[in-house]
């Protein structure tokens, strides 16, 4: 599994923007087909709230990825 840790410039990103800012999705919408899918777990968890806010400490795996949520 890949790895990848993404530093957060503020209190919390959405999950669907979050995916596109790391390239686990091409766009924005694609992000969120991905979410509704069930593709996306959020600390383990099947996560289907697109806009979901994902803070520091937090893991999101989608599709052989591990985003590390860290504080900027």
């Amino acid at each position: 599994m890949r790895q990848l840790t993404f530093h957060l410039d503020r209190e919390h990103v959405a999950l669907n923007d979050l995916l596109k800012l790391t390239g686990a999705s091409d766009s924005g919408g694609a992000a969120k087909a991905l979410v509704a899918s069930g593709a996306v777990r959020v600390d383990g968890v099947v996560e289907l709230r697109k806009t979901c806010k994902i803070r520091a400490g937090q893991r999101v795996r989608v599709d052989g990825l591990e985003i590390h949520v860290a504080a900027g």
